[in-house]
């Protein structure tokens, strides 16, 4: 770290040590879960009176292609989308692909998904931003994964607009028919490892995202994901108070030309 001046050097050694094991430090803390305090619960509560929408069955018929090794070779990250609408069904498959429910364990305690997590904590919420989706009104909505519905939240004017502001001038992102966007509620991670679990959901964020890139070639679509984006300008895009919930990743899908 010779050539950064002091301060830079000081937060570049800060940051290289948050990449490193510190679960050493356990033997010496006694988290809330060992204190016997509540668990988080499994999925962000919502109104019993929104608007929800039930998601289709996954099938395996959707695949284009069967093949992992395909897909694993095939993989690329793309920002060029045609202006094709994906079906409710591609829908269903990539969210049950990246978030989805298998089954619930333990009276409640964790969930078993098609994507790993560390502790079984999983605390992503998914976020969607809707532009063509068939038979889906254009807007912002949550997915519920306990019950693999759709939950409507508001509709947002300039949508593709206000989204290239957020992410640094990447037009491709507000121009896609869809966007995933992944928040954290890290209390899911600390109440189990406290402060052992911020590497932790940032590495389990990683596994979500690679479960996209390839159920989305699956299918044949694309996407990309993205880590460079306005931290301030998406917590208020789907309105996160950005602390006990923030925006940690953000990945457009669509169809693309091979």
């Amino acid at each position: 770290m010779k050539n950064y001046n002091k301060e830079i050097g000081n937060e570049i050694k800060q940051n290289r040590n948050f990449m490193k094991s510190n679960f050493v430090r356990m033997e010496e803390i006694e988290t809330d879960q060992e204190k016997k305090l509540p668990q988080p619960p499994l999925q962000k509560p919502h109104d019993e009176d929104s608007k929800l929408t039930s998601l289709p069955k996954v099938d395996k018929n959707i695949l284009k292609k069967n093949d992992i090794y395909r897909c694993l070779k095939e993989r690329r990250s793309r920002r060029e989308f045609s202006e094709e609408y994906l079906s409710l069904e591609e829908l269903s498959f990539l969210l049950w692909a990246t978030q989805g429910v298998d089954k619930i364990i333990g009276k409640g305690y964790a969930t078993l998904r098609p994507v790993p997590s560390g502790g079984a904590r999983h605390p992503f919420e998914t976020y969607l931003v809707i532009n063509r989706i068939k038979d889906i009104e254009k807007g912002i909505y949550r997915y519920l994964p306990l019950s693999h519905e759709l939950l409507f939240l508001f509709t947002v004017d300039d949508i593709e607009e206000k989204l290239t502001l957020a992410n640094f001038g990447q037009k491709f992102i507000g121009d896609a028919p869809l966007i995933f966007i992944w928040s954290c509620i890290p209390y899911r991670g600390e109440w189990r490892y406290h402060i052992t679990a911020h590497k932790v959901m940032l590495l389990d964020a990683g596994h979500l995202c690679q479960n996209l890139y390839l159920a989305a070639e699956a299918i044949g679509c694309g996407t990309c994901a993205i880590g460079a984006y306005d931290q301030e300008a998406m917590d208020k895009f789907v309105k996160l108070d950005g602390e006990d919930e923030f925006v940690v990743y953000l990945a457009p899908v669509g169809k693309y030309r091979p």
